[in-house]
This record gives C-alpha cells, sequence and structure tokens, in this order.
C-alpha cells in the first residue's frame, strides 16, 4: 500500500495539468481513501461530465489495484500524442480509487494465512469474533434481500445496514455529490472473467439493459482481441449468482447509466492468487475493455463538434 501512495503522489507531481488527488473518506482504521482525478481544461470551458473506475473493495483481488495503476499510466503515456483521448479528456474526468479497502488489502499482505482475506476490517459485532465487512454487499441497493448473509463471520457479511461501513459511505457520498455528473461507474475485481451488468437481484431489470448487454459485449470483443481471453458479459444471477448491495447496483439505481463490474483473469485455476506473469496481459485486456465502454459513452454523450449528444449510437 506503500508504494502504491508513493506512485499515486508521484503520478501527480509529475502530470499536474492532468492529475489531482483527493482524500474523499477514512476507513475504519482511519487511513485516508484517496482518489486520484484525471482531467483536461475544456477549452470552451463547458461543464464536464464524469467516469468513475475503482478497485481494491475486496481485500484479497489484488490484481484489480495493480489494472487502476496500469490504467493511469496509459492514459499519462497516450493523452499528448492520441486526439481522441485528449478529447475524452477534455470533455470527461475520470475518477480512479486505486484501492478503497485500505485496511483490508494491506491485511492480505501480512502473510500466507491472511492473504485470501476478503473484507474490511471493522470491528466484530457484540458476540462475535469474527472482524470485516463485505463492503459490496453494503451499498444501498436492496441491501440484504438475496446473496448475502448476516453472519459476521462470513465472507458475504453485509453489514448493520446499508452503507454502515465507512469506505461504503465515503463512495455513495462523493459520487452523491457529483452524480448529475458521472456518466459511467466501473467497479474493478477478480476472479472469472466476466463484465456483470446490473442488478444483483434476479427480478429487477435495468431499463436499459439492452444498451447494457451490446456496449458489454463490445467491450468483452476488444478485450479477446489481445490474448484470447473470453469474458462473459450478463447480470450477476445470469453468469455468476444473485447479489444485494453492489456498488454497480447502487450506481445504477442512483442514475448512472452505464454501470458494469469487470471480473479480471481467471476462471478458476489461480483465482485470486494470479501469477506475477499475468498481471501484465490481464491489465491490457482489462484496459482495452474499460476504453471501449468509456470511449462508447464519451461518443454518445458528445458529437464531433462536443455538442452533448443525446442520440443513442
Amino acid at each position: 500500500m506503500d508504494e502504491i501512495y508513493n506512485w499515486m503522489k508521484d503520478m501527480e507531481e509529475l502530470n499536474p495539468e492532468l492529475i489531482s488527488s483527493t482524500v474523499y473518506g477514512k476507513t475504519f482504521e482511519g487511513r485516508n481513501i484517496t482518489l486520484m482525478k484525471l482531467g483536461l481544461q475544456n477549452p470552451e470551458e463547458r461543464e464536464k461530465k464524469a467516469v468513475w473506475m475503482d478497485c481494491g473493495i475486496h481485500a484479497r483481488e489484488w490484481i484489480a489495484p495493480a489494472f487502476c495503476q496500469w490504467f493511469v499510466k496509459e492514459i499519462v503515456q497516450s493523452y499528448k500524442t492520441n486526439a481522441h483521448m485528449e478529447r475524452m479528456l477534455q470533455n470527461l474526468d475520470v475518477y480512479v480509487t486505486p484501492v478503497i479497502n485500505v485496511d483490508g488489502y494491506m491485511y492480505s499482505w501480512v502473510d500466507n494465512s491472511t492473504r485470501k482475506w476478503r473484507k474490511s476490517r471493522s470491528s466484530p459485532p457484540p458476540g462475535s469474533s469474527c472482524y470485516g465487512v463485505d463492503l459490496n454487499r453494503n451499498f444501498n441497493a436492496n441491501w440484504g434481500t438475496v446473496g448475502v448473509s448476516f453472519d459476521s463471520c462470513s465472507d458475504t457479511y453485509c453489514g448493520t445496514g446499508p452503507g454502515s461501513e465507512p469506505e461504503a459511505k465515503a463512495v455513495m457520498d462523493y459520487i452523491g455529490k457529483i452524480l448529475k455528473k458521472v456518466l459511467c461507474f466501473l467497479t474493478i475485481h477478480s476472479a472469472g472473467q466476466l463484465i456483470l451488468l446490473p442488478y444483483g437481484h434476479p427480478q429487477i431489470k435495468a431499463p436499459n439493459y439492452q444498451e447494457l448487454v451490446s456496449v458489454g459485449e463490445a467491450a468483452a470483443a476488444e478485450m479477446k482481441k489481445l490474448h484470447g481471453m473470453e469474458y462473459r458479459v450478463g447480470t450477476s444471477p445470469q453468469i455468476l449468482y444473485p447479489n444485494s448491495g453492489s456498488s454497480r447496483d447502487w450506481a445504477r439505481l442512483s442514475g448512472i447509466p452505464f454501470s458494469y463490474t469487470f471480473e479480471l483473469r481467471d476462471k478458476g485455476e489461480h483465482s485470486h492468487l494470479l501469477p506475477e506473469d499475468q498481471i501484465q496481459p490481464a491489465c491490457e485486456e482489462a484496459y482495452a475493455g474499460a476504453l471501449s465502454i468509456i470511449s462508447y459513452v464519451h461518443l454518445k454523450n458528445f458529437n464531433n463538434n462536443t455538442t452533448p449528444n443525446t442520440e443513442p449510437l
């Protein structure tokens, strides 16, 4: 985590015209939850739209924070020479949180016995000795209805109520302040090679479900081009399992039109213990997928003259 913090500081100092940072919350143990905002000044000085990306909500999914760093690196290396990227950054601010669950992530690095830790590190409720909450079951989206546990010793323990955990509340509060600007919400997980769209509850369907599927499938096609890896697209009940209280569902319920969970490599051979030699190819394909979705959202909302565009592609 110290390396990630230092990297964030270096990236901001080396690219002040592109990157700024904001501490927007504290973890249960009092550590900073920090985002990087990537964006360029808009020549027309119009209000910009926004894209959200977060990584590391589940502690053991180490490839996720690695991808958030890769994503920022790729933008930094391309925006000065790539006119498409430059234009997107003039129209969009991209908010990237490399690690939301800082406490849990640090705990997963302690030793082999903690390597597969998933939850946060909040104190056990009365009568229990089990720490932590599954932060991706703690958001205010059909909270506590399906795919969760109320047993604090479970990996899918959803907490005492929606937003009971400071990490989940920080995300909801911060996005709540910029909600009208946010067009796209991407949350990065592993494993399974999936692109999940709302909703995790099997009886609820997003109003733009077909568009979410087609945009997700286009992203999966771009991802496959790089290393031949298949990513399935669908709702969580369709291709994984029902769940409630996820950040993805909360984002869509809040009115953000495009909301996806990426489950990066692999399909079970290594799962959360992805070998080091797969870090770069996993990040390369995920970048292609994320860029595909962001490009679609940008093109849908801004035509070539950067006038907001309400016509679907």
